[in-house]
């Protein structure tokens, strides 16, 4: 599985040596309370910032068995792995992780490359924010105004015009690709200076927010809010007496804690949580993705209107207080549904005439319906549905529809097939 160097931030090979001895010494050594293995495939700048010792210890305190990928070998060679986490760039890398989750379901892989890649592109990565209705949560959450400008900048003027923008613009690089450069911002305030911006870019109209950001960390169900300095608000004096364009650095930094300082209470108080819980979980179902954090501003002025700027994948959960609990946390909710689902399939495999299967397996299932599937193949007289339950004795009251965090649920489909005719139940 040898990359050709298309992982952007790889470690030398020096380092990956070091790092296989040290996962094979662990898998030794681990105690016998194991509960978990996690395959992991990352950066070297994110295994720096996210591995760190305190999280390594409690992870194998309760039962995670971390375990590095070697990247110069098959993938499917390796493991076995309950859960396999990642974050690489390449179109390579995500080539063998997709073929990994079509011939290995049973494992979960956080997150999808193809729902990694809609938060790659500022033209697709707040596309679900916008489209979501969260009026009846105490707030309402929006995205700026903005436009995409792909080639030729002596047309942005003109563009930005046309679409009605009002000044200061705040542009950004297109691409997303991890690097320092792609969180650049600059500030354009007059219109003259947009010329001499270099596209591909998005610019997103200036929101006066109090100059606090709120970061919004998203792991699985869990949510956590920090809150950072930001760009200051910008007033009309400012407007009339400035032009060009300035560069900031990335605003949103750990450096830029805002979590201690004094301010302003309608500028610091964090948005409420009914509407945090609800965009978190709409987010995830839209996206498909279950690590991530969303950049909110609040306009300055109000209290109850939100605008989200910026959504990252995986993004640097070491700076957040914490962590390692919420991860490790997280990380063992799988190994609970792994065993919901082993004792659900246990109890109905030991069953006579009942045959395991994949719903792929039935050409009136759709191969596209999103959902990796378990099909039990019931004979007729042993187990005949009644809606969400079975009546047999020997499994009533178990429920099978057994859910993981979204896209990786495994949904149990029952055929009943009485007289030949094919009636089945998905749930």
């Amino acid at each position: 599985m040898r990359l050709n160097g298309e992982i952007s931030h790889w470690g030398e090979e020096e380092e990956e040596e070091e790092e296989k001895r040290e996962s094979e010494v662990n898998i030794l050594a681990f105690p016998q309370q194991q509960k978990l293995v996690v395959g992991y495939a990352l950066t070297l700048k994110k295994k720096r910032s996210f591995l760190q010792p305190k999280f390594e210890r409690l992870a194998r305190n309760k039962g995670i068995l971390l375990v590095a990928i070697d990247l110069n070998r098959p993938l499917s060679d390796q493991g076995p792995f309950d859960v396999i986490l990642h974050k690489l760039l390449g179109k390579e890398w995500c080539e063998i992780i997709e073929d990994y989750r079509k011939n290995h379901p049973e494992v979960t892989v956080l997150d999808p490359p193809d729902a990694i890649s809609h938060l790659h592109n500022r033209q697709s990565m707040l596309k679900d924010v916008a489209d979501l209705d969260l009026s009846d949560c105490n707030g309402r959450v929006g995205v700026p105004r903005q436009l995409f400008v792909m080639k030729d900048p002596l047309s942005i003027p003109d563009e930005v015009t046309k679409a009605g923008l009002c000044l200061p613009l705040v542009a950004k690089p297109l691409v997303v690709d991890g690097s320092t450069k792609s969180h650049h911002l600059l500030l354009a305030y007059d219109q003259l200076s947009l010329s001499k911006l270099e596209p591909p870019l998005v610019l997103q109209e200036f929101v006066n927010h109090g100059g606090v950001l709120f970061k919004i960390y998203i792991i699985g169900d869990a949510i956590k809010v920090l809150r950072r300095f930001s760009l200051p608000n910008v007033s009309k004096c400012n407007l009339a007496k400035d032009a060009g364009v300035f560069r900031f650095p990335r605003v949103s930094s750990s450096a830029s804690s805002a979590d201690d300082a004094d301010l302003d209470p309608g500028i610091a108080e964090l948005p409420p949580r009914p509407l945090l819980e609800k965009l978190a979980r709409e987010l995830r179902r839209r996206m498909g993705l279950r690590l991530f954090n969303i950049d909110m501003i609040r306009e300055y002025g109000t209290r109850d209107v939100f605008y989200v700027i910026d959504i990252n994948y995986f993004p640097g959960y070491g700076k957040m207080p914490d962590y390692e609990h919420i991860f490790t946390d997280f990380l063992l909710g799988f190994e609970q549904n792994k065993c919901k689902k082993r004792s659900a399939t246990q109890l109905v495999e030991g069953l006579p005439g009942v045959e395991v299967g994949r719903a792929a397996d039935k050409p009136d299932i759709p191969p596209d319906h999103g959902y990796q599937t378990k099909r039990l193949t019931v004979v007729p007289n042993y187990i005949p549905l009644n809606k969400y339950k079975t009546k047999n004795p020997q499994i009533e009251g178990t429920d099978f529809h057994t859910r993981n965090l979204f896209p990786s649920q495994l949904t149990f489909t029952f055929f009943h097939e009485p007289d030949s005719s094919c009636a089945y139940k998905q749930y």
